[in-house]
């Protein structure tokens, strides 16, 4: 196994599961331009945020795209009045990764994951890597094999036919 790999692209390849990694050659200061720098679109990149939860726990969202998170639809699905966006020390401490890098691979502990449902629909999808500057790419079926039996939601509500 190569130390110099980012921890999730480690977890990865000692599972088999394949993936590529991709390593910005500048700081990228948005999603969009991230994506551009991957040959991506932005519904194709996939953000790890960590909540706290009211019992002291946390929740690691995996959310598709520039979308923004509905927080009222977030607080029934989890059957609580409220949840807040970890500082930055709790997702060093939480994730093993800094803000920006998190992935949900390669974690030092267990963590509650879910994933918004619009994570699936892409053929290729790209993700922190728990290194600042360094992407994973995946498959769909890789994304799928790598996460398993997940915990989603879907964020927008069913449009009316």
């Amino acid at each position: 196994m190569d130390s110099e790999l980012p921890p999730a692209a480690r977890e990865l390849q000692a599972r088999g599961i394949p993936y590529r990694l991709f390593r910005h050659t500048r700081p990228v200061r948005s999603l969009e331009e991230a994506a551009a720098e991957r040959g991506q679109s932005p519904d194709q990149v996939i953000r790890s945020l960590l909540f706290r939860l009211p019992d002291s726990q946390f929740l690691l969202v995996l959310a598709a795209g520039p979308q923004q998170i509905p927080w009222k639809r977030l607080r029934q699905h989890l059957g609580t009045s409220r949840v807040t966006m970890a500082a930055d020390e709790e997702v060093l401490t939480v994730t093993g990764s800094p803000p920006g890098a998190v992935s949900p691979f390669g974690l030092p502990g267990p963590v509650r994951i879910l994933a918004d449902s619009r994570i699936f629909l892409p053929a290729e999808v790209s993700l922190g890597s728990g290194e600042r500057g360094t992407a994973l790419l995946l498959t769909q079926l890789a994304l799928r094999q790598a996460l398993g039996p997940v915990e989603t939601f879907q964020w927008e509500e069913a449009s009316a036919v």
